[in-house]
C-alpha cells in the first residue's frame, strides 16, 4: 500500500482544501491518506474536523499535544509505526499535486530508494487564486537542498527509526532522515525531471519568530540550534535514533490529568536568576514521581530600599526576563523531558509561564 501522511498544526482551512483537492483529482487512485492533527487550537480542529467529513477515504488523528511545541518527526512517525509494510510520502499541507503524481510516484517505488521532489513555488499573490495545475505561474523552484516530502518504503525507515523526535519548531528534520537512510546503505534521489507539486505560499518560520514573549511557543535561535544537531548527527554518522516507543504522545486521559492538575497543587518560582537556576538544573531533575504544577512569575522587589538599589545598580538580587525563561525551559523540556507528559502554557496577559509535568 502507498500511504501519504499529512502532519498538521494551525493552518488555514484553504490550503488544507486545495491540497486535498488536488488529490481527489488523481488519475491513480492506489493510495490512502493519513491526516496527522498534532493539537492545533480548537478553532482550526473544529474547522478541519468539518472539511474532512467530506473527505471520507482519510484516516484523521488527533495527539494531545495542543500545550507542546511543534514536532513533525513524532506527527509523522504516529503513523509510520501503525504500517506493516509498503510505501509512504511524507506531504505538505502546502503542497498542491500534479493529477498524474500518484502514478508517477508509483512507478518510483524501490525498497532501497528513497526519493524528494522539486516543487515549485508560488507568490502570495498567485496562491490566492484557484486555477489549474499547468495555469499557476511558478515564482521560483526549489533545489536539492530542500529535502521535505519524501517517498520511502516503511521497511527502511523503520530500520533507521524513523523520523529523529529530537528535532522540534522547526528544521532540520528531513535532511537528518536522508543522512541516517544513506549511512545505512539506502539511496536518496532527487526528482526534478519535472514539476509535480506547487507550493501555496506563506509566511517563514524565521519570519514569525519574535524576540519577546508571545503566546505562540516559540524559542530564540532553534533554527541555528536545529542545523548544529544535524551537523553532529551528519558527523556521528547517526543511523538508529528514537526507542521502543517512537511515534507515541500522550492519550486524551494524560492530557486531561494535567489540565485538572493545572488548578491547584501549583508550586510558585519567580523570576530571579538563583531560583531559576535552581529549578532547572537541581528541583526538575529530582522530582518525585507524580504530577507537578509549577508557576513562573514576574517578581520585582517593591520596597524604598529596594528601588533605590535598582536605580543605583547597587542591588545583589538579578532577574531573568520571562523570554529568557521561556527559551532555557523550553531547551530543557526538549532535552531532557519530551518523552515526558506534559503541558506548557503562557499566560494571557504575558506575564507567567506555567508547566505542568508528569514524572512516571
Amino acid at each position: 500500500m502507498f500511504s501519504i501522511i499529512y502532519p498538521y498544526r494551525n493552518r488555514d482551512i484553504q490550503r488544507v482544501k486545495n491540497s486535498l483537492e488536488s488529490l481527489e483529482k488523481q488519475t491513480s487512485k492506489n493510495f490512502e491518506v493519513y491526516f496527522v492533527n498534532y493539537g492545533s487550537d480548537k478553532i482550526y480542529t473544529k474547522q478541519v474536523e468539518d472539511l474532512l467529513v467530506k473527505y471520507s477515504s482519510v484516516k484523521y488523528s488527533y495527539l494531545y499535544t495542543e500545550q507542546q511545541p511543534w514536532n513533525k518527526s513524532k506527527a509523522i512517525n504516529s503513523v509510520l509505526k501503525s504500517l506493516e509494510s509498503g510505501y509512504f510520502f511524507v506531504a505538505d499541507i502546502d503542497m498542491i499535486f500534479h493529477l498524474n503524481f500518484i502514478k508517477k510516484a508509483l512507478k518510483l517505488l524501490r525498497n532501497n530508494e528513497a526519493y524528494y521532489f522539486q516543487v515549485g513555488f508560488l507568490s502570495e499573490e498567485e496562491s490566492r487564486t484557484t486555477k489549474n495545475f499547468k495555469d499557476y505561474t511558478i515564482k521560483f523552484k526549489s533545489n536539492e537542498k530542500a529535502t521535505g516530502l519524501t517517498l520511502c518504503s516503511v521497511e527502511s525507515a523503520k530500520a533507521i527509526g524513523g523520523f529523529d523526535e529530537f528535532y522540534h519548531f522547526w528544521g532540520s528534520e528531513d535532511t537528518d532522515f536522508h543522512i541516517r537512510l544513506k549511512n545505512a546503505g539506502g539511496h536518496v534521489n532527487f526528482y526534478n525531471k519535472e514539476v509535480l507539486m506547487l507550493h501555496q505560499w506563506h509566511e517563514t518560520y524565521r519570519n514569525k519568530e519574535v524576540k519577546t514573549l508571545s503566546k505562540s511557543l516559540q524559542v530564540s535561535g532553534i533554527v541555528q540550534f536545529n542545523h548544529f544537531y544535524l551537523k553532529k548527527a551528519a558527523q556521528e554518522k547517526r543511523t538508529v535514533i528514537n526507542n521502543e516507543n517512537f511515534g507515541k504522545t500522550q492519550s486524551k486521559k494524560d492530557y486531561e490529568k494535567l489540565v485538572e492538575h493545572k488548578k491547584n497543587n501549583i508550586k510558585l518560582i519567580s523570576n530571579k536568576q538563583v531560583e531559576i537556576d535552581y529549578f532547572l538544573f537541581k528541583e526538575l531533575p529530582c522530582l518525585e514521581p507524580g504530577l507537578h504544577t509549577f508557576k513562573i512569575y514576574e517578581a520585582v522587589e517593591k520596597s524604598l530600599k529596594s528601588v533605590i538599589k535598582r536605580k543605583l545598580k547597587k542591588s545583589n538580587t538579578k532577574y531573568y526576563s520571562l523570554k529568557t525563561i521561556n527559551d532555557k525551559l523550553l531547551f530543557h523540556i526538549i532535552n531532557f523531558y519530551s518523552n515526558y507528559h506534559y503541558n506548557y502554557s503562557i499566560s494571557e496577559d504575558l506575564k507567567s509561564i506555567r508547566l505542568v509535568i508528569n514524572k512516571l
